[in-house]
């Protein structure tokens, strides 16, 4: 493999002039800022937030990187991690020309911003065990694929892709790939994280929307060689991550052991729904999972769907994806929450 950055940005991005936004342009400590047309009043809220946040998060970085073992230069953070998807299709995709390819059943948004963006999409099917068909991904990559995504652990299916078949294709694809651990806090397999010096061309997403319990919050992250991080802050919005985000993040990170705590409960929790979920006799399979929840394969899914929303519990029926036919996701809930829906399937089972 011959990796080479400057080959995979698109002609436009490469001469693109970012803008130049006031804080930017200043950094440091100063009495008065008159810089940014800023409302010099203050706000309505009690706390003042009439000033424009720091537009790379530095300090929200630098506390990242201490939990995360890595440099803050290394990071780029997101309004969720949608948009470091559209991040880095927009900059490395040429619309109409270049291509990505995704396994199903994965992520969806992967696809969504690749149409968006107008950019051919090559679906590589996992296998009927939920992991890399090698043989059909070498198959399918061709001089205009510059992106390929791996969720893992994936979704809908929770299980984690074989490390050895990602590292396969990270040491044989001259492109980017991009490894998705938004669940990776629920697994026992080491993150890609550690690996980035190893793979340059290795980007690896994370978020703060599930074991950190902070989806409202909408916060991204992109891992990856400091020369990617450099090219898509040259296109991301100059204030992107809010102020109230920032701050809340902070605060978040003061406390990782509650947060450790809740992993091994949704863990505990997990295995627990896993053992009451075989013991109903219209659910045929469960799904290995390294994730905060599980794909259940049942008799008639959808039925089953039906009749949980009306005793107002919402699961996810993912019958019409691709290898998961006629299987819900269900998310790991507190004890009372799993309890109850069990108890529902039970009463369902009685009908």
């Amino acid at each position: 493999m011959s990796f080479e950055l400057n080959n995979l940005v698109r002609e436009n991005i490469k001469v693109l002039k970012p803008y130049s936004s006031a804080r930017s342009e200043f950094s440091g400590v100063a009495n008065i800022f008159l810089d940014a047309n800023e409302n010099s009043f203050g706000s309505p809220l009690t706390k003042w937030y009439n000033r424009y946040p720091d537009p790379l998060q530095w300090e929200l970085k630098k506390k990242i990187g201490s939990v995360k073992k890595i440099d803050a230069e290394n990071m780029l953070l997101g309004n969720g991690s949608d948009e470091c998807i559209d991040l880095l299709i927009r900059t490395f995709c040429n619309p109409q020309r270049d291509n990505i390819i995704i396994c199903p059943p994965t992520y969806g948004m992967y696809e969504v911003y690749a149409h968006i963006n107008d950019v051919p999409v090559k679906e590589v099917p996992l296998t009927t065990a939920y992991q890399l068909n090698l043989e059909a991904l070498e198959e399918a990559v061709d001089a205009n694929t510059k992106l390929i995504f791996f969720c893992s652990p994936n979704n809908p299916t929770g299980n984690s892709l074989d490390r050895e078949a990602i590292e396969m294709v990270l040491n044989n694809f001259d492109g980017l790939v991009v490894v998705d651990e938004a669940y990776i806090n629920y697994s026992r397999q080491r993150s890609f994280v550690a690996d980035l010096k190893e793979y340059p061309n290795l980007v690896v997403m994370q978020t703060f929307s599930k074991a950190w319990g902070l989806a409202a919050l909408r916060l991204g992250m992109i891992f990856a060689s400091t020369e990617i991080v450099d090219v898509l802050n040259k296109i991301k919005p100059p204030y992107n991550i809010n102020q109230a985000t920032q701050e809340l993040a902070l605060k978040a990170l003061d406390h990782l052991e509650d947060v450790n705590a809740m992993i091994k409960e949704t863990v505990k929790e997990r295995e627990i729904l896993v053992k009451d979920l075989t013991a109903v006799s219209f659910v045929q399979k469960i799904y290995p999972s390294d994730a905060n929840f599980v794909l259940v394969k049942m008799d008639n899914a959808t039925a089953v769907y039906t009749y949980l929303k009306e005793q107002g519990i919402i699961v996810r029926n993912r019958s019409n994806v691709l290898l998961c036919e006629d299987s819900l996701r269900i998310t790991v809930g507190t004890p009372e929450q799993n309890e109850q829906l069990v108890e529902a399937l039970k009463n369902y089972q009685r009908k």
